[in-house]
């Protein structure tokens, strides 16, 4: 027990130091600096031509016997400060000791080594003052040597000037800079070089180190998958995602089958191994995913489908496999990709690439890993897109995505309760907004569009000046997301004013004076967006549409054009858009819907969506012309409808397209003051017109402004 205790007093003792036989790790950036010190000495050591460069400093006394002893080879004058006076081989090797300064071995005797001599490159350095002294120093000496050369000499003019040649002393001229601006160039460049291979082997080791995540030039191949766990939330619950009850139901099955899988297995039931969510953009597909996220407390991977794209081949298929590699290691976990008809597109479809499509491998390579030959137990697919209908069928089977979740438009109620969640932050009148009005205003809107109401009636608030938001500011920000910016500034010409007033009247006309036309909200003439006018209609929700109906639409719509003609004796440019919307619901009609007589009961739609990728049409060219027949006709007749309509009610297309002249809105009280109460429940709280003040002038200018 003694020696229990004291072992363990020991290995307390000993806790913490390090072990002396351990190795400390070897940095390899010591290569890199030992590396860089070696180039700089032998770039700074040696010459050109691998000689020793030997200098030292010298007077001017020792110096003019060098000079007058003939023993120097070249005389360099640096920058006009020193000179540089380089010895002769030969003088050196006399063994003379007024060089001993120059060269020495260790004793301290001369040196007659010819090898080391050879190599040897010495000189003296001397600082003058002034250049012009050095240089008469340096004539007086050539003076001194003619006077000796010439002296007691009978020579000719010409063998004179020849001495006085010989004789004279020439010092080079020399502009030099210091060592870093005569070096820096080199240094620089050894020094990048240094620093680009560090960078490089340090991005190597980070996405070899991450797996690949964001690091390195070499991990292309790695997945780019987020990874939400524990760790990293997203934050967001079910209770955050307003409406979509029945898509909840079947997400949080999956959900609930994660936290407690015993309630599942023991009746032998088996987890779905894959849910696309399917609908329309802004619906809230990534929202619930984000839920999912926030709900399973599970590892969840989330990445888009155009992650696995790449300017490489087999990239695609290579980022697959390592997401798969990592959540198979993490199971279980959900995988969630966005928008998965970036590499869903179904196969064989691509005239150009053919079958070496590299989306085509990437697929492939997706399809094995959901349901192939080996086993991806614990690990869930998660998918959205708004293109189902071109997904390949392989990717759809049982036993890859289980389940197809349809996310639709939100309904009434579901509105209602998106509003009630986008409105929780927002400092809004509780006496005058109403979120089942609003609701109501809002037909075919999306949870996104819904979010951008109210945001932005926010934003019109805040201009506006208000410390509350108020109902006057949610419907403006209905306007602003369904027509546009509102463009005062815009000028437009009295006549131009005058046809675009008949033109909003004439369908504010029609659609009130026909039974399954949309109810009429407001119109107005004031500049939205592309289009000068506007007139906005609430639309019933319906789940189906009888022929009457969309006849009844269709000559709403050209009752603008039609209105214009009556009034003005011939039509203008800017009914292109309800001539586009009525084309098209003529055409449906009479090729999709089989709501014609003479084409019957038949139907040239493609739910699959690859017709687009066919050079032929589904029918023959003499159906072709029937088709464009029948749609000219079904548009002649519903213009002649319209024609028909407002000619009978001329006086009161007048006082309503004079009405909106003035006041450039109008609601549908003021309409209904004209034309008398529709005949027919629209089921529709409409909207009421602000209380006029005294001064109709000033009423008019605040609903213009408040537009």
């Amino acid at each position: 027990m003694a020696e229990q205790k004291q072992t363990n007093k020991a290995k307390q003792t000993n806790k913490g130091k390090q072990n002396p036989n351990s190795k400390k790790k070897f940095s390899i950036y010591w290569i890199y600096v030992v590396l860089f010190a070696a180039i700089v000495f032998l770039w700074t050591s040696g010459t050109k031509d691998g000689k020793s460069n030997v200098s030292r400093e010298v007077n001017w006394e020792k110096l003019q016997k060098v000079i007058n002893n003939k023993d120097f080879s070249q005389i360099k004058v640096i920058n006009k400060e020193y000179a540089e006076i380089f010895i002769k081989q030969e003088a050196i090797s006399r063994g003379d000791t007024m060089y001993n300064d120059i060269f020495k071995n260790d004793g301290g005797i001369f040196s007659s080594d010819k090898l080391s001599l050879d190599k040897l490159n010495a000189s003296y350095v001397y600082k003058f003052v002034d250049y012009q002294d050095f240089r008469e120093q340096l004539q007086t000496i050539e003076n001194q040597w003619n006077v000796q050369d010439t002296l007691g000499k009978d020579l000719t003019e010409l063998q004179k000037q020849q001495i006085i040649a010989q004789n004279r002393i020439n010092p080079t001229m020399e502009k030099r800079g210091g060592f870093w601006s005569e070096n820096s160039g080199f240094l620089i460049s050894t020094l990048f070089l240094i620093v680009m291979w560090i960078v490089i082997f340090r991005m190597m080791n980070r996405g070899s180190a991450m797996g690949g995540g964001i690091g390195g030039i070499f991990s292309v191949g790695k997945s780019k998958a987020k990874l939400y766990d524990k760790d990293k939330n997203t934050n967001v619950t079910f209770a955050d995602v307003a409406g979509l009850e029945e898509a909840k139901v079947e997400v949080m099955e999956i959900v609930d089958f994660l936290k407690n899988p015993d309630r599942y297995t023991k009746l032998g039931g088996k987890i779905p191994k894959g849910a696309l969510l399917v609908g329309p953009p802004g619906t809230g597909k990534t929202l619930l995913a984000k839920a999912v996220a926030g709900e399973a407390k599970v590892p969840f991977f989330s990445l888009s489908g155009s992650d696995f794209t790449e300017m490489f081949v087999g990239v695609g298929a290579s980022r697959v496999r390592d997401l798969f590699n990592n959540a198979k290691a993490k199971a279980p976990c959900i995988i969630f990709i966005d928008e998965i008809d970036a590499i869903g597109r179904a196969r064989g479809k691509n005239i150009v690439g053919g079958a070496n499509d590299e989306r085509e491998n990437t697929l492939n390579q997706l399809l094995t890993e959901m349901d192939g030959f080996g086993s991806n137990a614990g690990v869930i697919m998660l998918a959205a897109t708004n293109r189902a209908d071109i997904l390949d069928k392989a990717l759809l089977r049982a036993g890859r995505f289980d389940r197809q979740i349809y996310v639709e438009l939100p309904e009434l109620k579901e509105r209602e309760a998106i509003f009630k969640v986008h409105m929780k932050n927002l400092k809004f009148d509780e006496s005058e907004v109403n979120t089942a009005f609003l609701a109501k205003q809002t037909p075919g809107f999306s949870g996104a569009d819904i979010a951008n109401i109210c945001n932005e009636s926010a934003l019109i608030a805040a201009r506006r000046g208000k410390q509350v938001i108020g109902k006057q500011d949610f419907l403006d920000a209905v306007d602003r997301i369904v027509g546009g910016l509102e463009k005062k500034s815009k000028i437009i010409s009295p006549k131009e004013k005058e046809r675009i007033a008949y033109h909003e009247a004439g369908h504010a006309s029609v659609s009130w004076l026909l039974e399954y036309a949309n109810p009429l909200l407001k119109v107005t003439i004031v500049p939205r967006g592309m289009a000068l006018g506007a007139a906005w209609y609430i639309p019933e929700e319906r789940q189906i549409t009888t022929k009457q109906q969309m006849l009844d639409q269709i000559i709403s719509l050209l009752g603008g054009r039609a209105s214009e003609y009556i009034t003005f004796g011939d039509v203008s440019t800017g009914a292109l858009n309800d001539l586009e919307r009525a084309t098209q619901m003529a055409t449906a009609m009479v090729k999709y819907y089989g709501l014609d007589d003479k084409i019957g009961n038949r139907s040239y739609y493609d739910s699959t969506g690859q017709s687009e990728y066919s050079f032929q049409r589904p029918f023959s060219e003499k159906t072709a012309e029937i088709i464009d027949e029948r749609v000219h006709e079904l548009l002649e007749d519903a213009y002649k409808k319209a024609c028909e309509i407002l000619t009978e009610n001329k006086d009161k297309l007048k006082l309503l397209a004079e009405l909106l002249r003035d006041k450039e809105v109008i609601f549908r009280e003021d309409v209904e003051n004209i034309f008398g109460p529709r005949q027919w429940e629209d089921n529709i709280e409409g909207i009421k017109p602000k209380e006029e003040n005294n001064n109709n002038e000033t009423s008019n200018a605040e609903v213009k402004e408040n537009k």
